[in-house]
């Protein structure tokens, strides 16, 4: 399965492709450095896959080359760094932090 996220500036988001397929897609707003993740979401054909995390490793990716401040309010994005917190702890904007970091429970 050939997997590639693409960014669609267009549409003010992150799509993933699995074989050409778009499989998901994550929205945001941009502005003043920050990037702001609202939305995820996988096709249900798709569900359970790996592929949102494939996005949102993309997405985060992204941020950090473009030197992008990022503020998770897609639960599953915060859940993501919350997981991933040793990767991209630092590119969550301060005031959500703490957030990322006392968070527990499933997301």
């Amino acid at each position: 399965m050939a997997t590639e996220v693409r960014h669609n500036p267009d549409q003010s988001r992150y799509e993933v492709f699995t074989d050409e397929q778009l499989a998901g897609f994550a929205q945001y707003l941009l502005e003043d450095g920050r990037i702001t993740v609202f939305h995820t979401e996988i096709h249900p054909v798709y569900e359970g896959t790996g592929l949102a995390g494939t996005l949102a490793r993309g997405v985060l990716e992204d941020a950090r080359a473009q030197d992008l401040a990022v503020e998770p309010l897609c639960p599953f994005m915060l859940g993501y760094i919350r997981r991933h917190r040793d990767q991209y702890l630092d590119l969550v904007i301060p005031t959500m932090r703490d957030e990322v970091t006392s968070g527990g429970g499933a997301v």
